[in-house]
């Protein structure tokens, strides 16, 4: 085997998981914000009560 190589190939597998969990990282990041977003938005709803309860059938 070339050490070389093998030393390469390891650098690029660690950056692409590096990337991998920075770009999951973000996503969260996004979807927290989104969350927010939307509590915010229903607690300034007309009807305070609506959305209170949800209903879900599988």
């Amino acid at each position: 085997m070339d050490i070389a190589a093998l030393s390469t190939r390891m650098a690029q597998t660690n950056l692409q998981q590096e990337v991998s969990i920075s770009v999951v990282k973000m996503s969260k990041d996004q979807a927290v914000i989104e969350g927010q977003a939307l509590i915010k938005m229903m607690e300034q709803s007309v009807l305070p009560n609506l959305g209170g309860n949800l209903d879900i059938k599988l």
